[in-house]
């Protein structure tokens, strides 16, 4: 006898698509402001050209030699945690996406499950400058899909002012410190992430760089003298291919997509020029209200970014509300990442 209903209800299960979906997010930013007025007492500079260059009026900064990227993406996800009312046994994976790791070697991720206390979680690191929480994001939400992980935690942090000389005045008035953490879990209605699209051009990193302290340009007295272990960039390139890149991914994943721009909600891009995110928000015929800022108060906290942002306007974000998340970083890298919104837990 052929157990027809039963062959059926199996099919139709295979068919529904489980979704990563985010339940859950935290940020968090050090408590010490560093404002456009103290860079003038340090660089060349003014307030009036950092805010109308780059739209930045303060930016976070630890102001503790012992505080690490590990403790800013922790307390990211302990806010989250306690939000949203977690128990921190039920986190199978953290995926921390940093370009200030604390150590070389030892992942910042097993440094956040240490000191947050999961104990049933493993924890990787991933790198993909300010791009590298969007990468992280589809890496979680694959594991969620797959079945491999019910609980996922990806986290964008960084101390940036362990990288930054506070001699050179095209850099340190860009960069911040801090962190912002997601929970991903898997869903079958119809929100979660949807597709993402991602680009890299290996030609471009000598635009955007910290040159010593891997495997090429190990540290020495050399690589110390010469201020290697400090970012650089060539700020007009970086601008030009940030606008292009943002904006060509954000109109091929609405091709992809069957989208048009009117459906869109919000526009959630990285963080680093406020004349960049404009600018790509203008080319995408995005209204000013669509598009999601907060560049004035935190700078260009890199992987960190578009998690904060999350974070700092998550009550504006409704059920089923379609965002479209961008950002450029260092590599090059860049792509765009569209989601449906869900429901967060502890609301």
């Amino acid at each position: 006898m052929v157990r027809l209903p039963v062959l059926i209800d199996t099919a139709h299960r295979m068919r529904i698509r489980k979704n990563a979906v985010i339940t859950g997010v935290g940020g968090y930013v050090p408590e010490t402001v560093l404002s456009n007025k103290d860079l003038e007492k340090m660089v060349e500079t003014n307030d009036e050209w950092i805010v109308s260059r780059t739209g930045i009026r303060e930016r976070r900064i630890v102001n503790d030699a012992n505080v690490a990227t590990s403790d800013l993406a922790t307390n990211a996800l302990k806010k989250l945690l306690e939000d949203g009312n977690v128990h921190p046994d039920e986190i199978d994976c953290v995926i921390v996406s940093t370009s200030t790791p604390d150590y070389v070697m030892v992942s910042t991720g097993s440094m956040v499950c240490e000191k947050a206390g999961l104990k049933n979680a493993w924890g990787i690191d991933t790198n993909a400058a300010c791009s590298g929480f969007l990468y992280a994001l589809t890496l979680g939400a694959s594991m969620i899909e797959s079945g491999r992980c019910k609980r996922v935690v990806v986290i964008g942090a960084d101390k940036n002012s362990s990288i930054v000389n506070y001699k050179d005045r095209n850099t340190c008035i860009l960069f911040g410190d801090g962190a912002g953490a997601v929970l991903l879990e898997q869903t079958e209605e119809e929100v979660g992430l949807i597709d993402s699209y991602f680009r890299t051009d290996g030609s471009g990193k000598e635009n955007l760089i910290v040159t010593a302290g891997g495997s090429k340009y190990p540290a020495s007295q050399d690589t110390l003298d010469q201020n290697l272990h400090y970012v650089r960039q060539d700020g007009r390139v970086v601008f030009k291919a940030a606008i292009q890149g943002m904006t060509d991914t954000c109109r091929e994943i609405l091709r992809a997509n069957d989208l048009d721009i009117k459906q869109i909600n919000y526009l959630i891009p990285h963080q680093a020029n406020l004349r960049i995110i404009q600018a790509v928000g203008e080319q995408l015929n995005l209204t000013e209200s669509q598009v999601k800022v907060n560049i004035s108060r935190y700078g260009n906290t890199t992987a960190a970014t578009i998690p904060l942002c999350l974070w700092d306007f998550k009550d504006d974000f409704k059920y089923g509300d379609k965002l479209l998340l961008t950002a450029f970083g260092a590599g090059f890298s860049w792509g765009a990442t569209y989601l449906k919104w869900g429901k967060l837990r502890g609301k």
